[in-house]
C-alpha cells in the first residue's frame, strides 16, 4: 500500500524513466548510423553468421524501447489524470497548489515559494497538511 507521497512521486519517476529511454533510443539511432570498422582475423573461424547487418540489431533494440516508451506514456497519462483528480479533492487552495506544483509540474520548493509568495517553511507546512488531507484514489495506479 502506497503512502500519498509515494503515490504522488510515481508520475515524476515514470517521466524520468521515459526520458532516459528516449535518450537511449537517440543513442541507439546514432550508433546505427555510424560505420563500424572491419575486423580482420588471421585465422578464420567457422561459425554461422547472421545475414543481417549489425545496425539492424541496433535498430531492433531501438524499436523495442520505443514500444516500451509508448506503453509507459499511456500509463503516465492515466496516472497524471488520476493524480490531478485526487489533488482536486484537497479543499485548501494553497495545499492544492503545492501538490500541483510539486508533483504535477516538478517544481522545486524554492520555485513553489516564489510562485506562491511564501517562504520555504510555509510551503513545507502547506505540503505536510496537504498530504494529511489528500485522499488516495479507490484504485490507485501503482508502478513497479
Amino acid at each position: 500500500m502506497l503512502t500519498p507521497k509515494e503515490y504522488l512521486r510515481q508520475a515524476y519517476r515514470l517521466d524520468q524513466r521515459i526520458n532516459a529511454n528516449i535518450e537511449e533510443v537517440k543513442n541507439l539511432r546514432e550508433m546505427s548510423e555510424s560505420v563500424s570498422g572491419l575486423r580482420y582475423r588471421e585465422d578464420p573461424i567457422q561459425t554461422t553468421h547472421s545475414i543481417d547487418a549489425p545496425f539492424i540489431r541496433v535498430l531492433e533494440k531501438a524499436w523495442e524501447i520505443e514500444e516500451r516508451i509508448a506503453d509507459e506514456l499511456s500509463i503516465l497519462y492515466d496516472l497524471k489524470e488520476q493524480i490531478k483528480d485526487a489533488i482536486a479533492t484537497v479543499k485548501n487552495i494553497d495545499e492544492r497548489l503545492v501538490l500541483q506544483y510539486r508533483y504535477m509540474d516538478g517544481m522545486t520548493w524554492e520555485a513553489i515559494g516564489e510562485t506562491l509568495h511564501a517562504d520555504r517553511t510555509t510551503v513545507w507546512r502547506w505540503h505536510r497538511r496537504a498530504l494529511q488531507h489528500f485522499k488516495m484514489p479507490k484504485c490507485p495506479i501503482e508502478l513497479e
